[in-house]
């Protein structure tokens, strides 16, 4: 979640996507909360969830990264925390499977951005060997200037590893860029090796919204994909990580593109919109220079928003989608007030929507999100199978779920 004031939405011409069949319904297979204030993203590796957090007025630093062993998939239960550093929150957090010549485990990468932008707290990205997860260990801490890590991404291939990092407006305010890849193949020393700003390559205006929120790669980690706000995503050839390339970029046709999820075998990009109203949508990229535009996932009238949910820190995000993930041809979105919502995309262009959840409003403990009321707020979704998935909500924790 990216904290910008005054977003106005815009109009757009959608086409709503179809309902399923009424049977289809999300079941509660488990909930945790643990103890603290907010859960940000959530991340699952070999049997162990990884529950970031966020951070409201008084709890600063934030409560790490919580990692549960979700392996009793009814019982879940919180086995380790790691990555609380004073005064910062950790939004999200990767964990992938590493061989390296210098490092062989699970690693895990979060970020860190202060909590106070006055404040000289660390910012950046950590590095954790999560090999046994109830015992994490750090293995090094990698600041990032002018800001923290906003959103991240960890790609292992051949032999390798490699962090991408998003420092959203970098560029604007000090001619950095946004997007930056780092070697961690050796995680106790990591090395910065690339980088690249789409206001010194593509001329892009230097103003607030040309920013980057997040990254993506494919597998092999050739292609990039750069969630750019006004930009929308941009593609990038990072075979070489020393040399980034830009191959091409969506269409901009509605603001905020914020996070992205990639189908390689149908060659499928879902991209998100972090605005009011903001919606999911559906590309074909199997022609990295000419994105092409197949559908548009627009709630149906009557899937209203959970509780009385106001502006998430004056974002004004009440009906946003946020973060998206794929199974198989099924599509899960975290989609704040409205819940997770599960999405059939066996035919891409006639999206067919499936179902939701929306967990019970809970109280807010700090007035971060719906002062003096209680609400629902879903951060983060990830599934564990076409049936199976996890779910963050920023005030009531982890939620397990199935499909029916």
């Amino acid at each position: 979640m990216l904290r910008i004031a005054g977003i106005v939405p815009l109009l757009l011409l959608v086409v709503a996507a179809a309902w399923a069949a009424p049977g289809s319904r999300f079941e509660v297979l488990a909930h945790l909360q643990p103890p603290g204030y907010y859960s940000a993203d959530v991340f699952a590796h070999r049997g162990h969830a990884y529950l970031s957090s966020e951070y409201g007025a008084q709890s600063c630093p934030a409560t790490g990264v919580r990692v549960v062993d979700v392996r009793n998939i009814r019982r879940p239960r919180r086995v380790a925390t790691f990555a609380r550093v004073q005064g910062t929150w950790t939004e999200k957090t990767i964990v992938r499977r590493v061989r390296t010549a210098a490092f062989t485990g699970d690693l895990a990468v979060t970020t860190f951005q202060r909590c106070r932008r006055t404040s000289d707290a660390f910012q950046g990205f950590g590095l954790y060997d999560v090999t046994r997860p109830a015992k994490p260990r750090t293995l090094a801490l990698v600041r990032t200037e002018p800001g923290g890590s906003h959103e991240i991404w960890l790609a292992a291939p051949a032999g390798r590893a490699y962090v991408y990092t998003a420092i959203p407006r970098a560029e604007v305010r000090t001619g950095e860029p946004d997007f930056r890849i780092f070697d961690v193949s050796n995680p106790r020393t990591p090395a910065e090796v690339g980088a690249w700003g789409a206001i010194e390559h593509l001329g892009a205006p230097a103003e607030q919204g040309t920013l980057v929120h997040s990254v993506i790669t494919n597998a092999a980690a050739t292609r990039a994909y750069l969630s750019y706000w006004n930009l929308g995503t941009v593609i990038l050839d990072v075979s070489d990580p020393a040399q980034p390339r830009y191959l091409g970029r969506t269409p901009t046709d509605q603001c905020c593109a914020h996070s992205a999820a990639l189908d390689e075998r149908r060659r499928l990009l879902i991209e998100t919109h972090e605005t009011s109203d903001g919606h999911p949508t559906v590309y074909d990229v199997s022609d990295a220079a000419h994105p092409r535009k197949l559908a548009s996932i627009v709630t149906p009238v009557g899937f209203e928003p959970g509780g009385s949910m106001g502006e998430i820190r004056g974002t004004g995000l009440t009906r946003s989608v946020h973060d998206p993930r794929l199974v198989g041809t099924t599509a899960f979105f975290s989609w704040y007030s409205q819940g997770v919502v599960a999405v059939d995309l066996g035919r891409p262009s006639k999206p067919k929507i499936l179902g939701r959840y929306l967990p019970k409003p809970r109280r807010d403990p700090e007035a971060l999100l719906c002062p003096g009321r209680a609400c629902s707020a879903v951060w983060g979704v990830y599934p564990l199978g076409p049936k199976t998935v996890l779910a963050s909500d920023l005030a009531s924790g982890l939620w397990v779920l199935r499909v029916r």
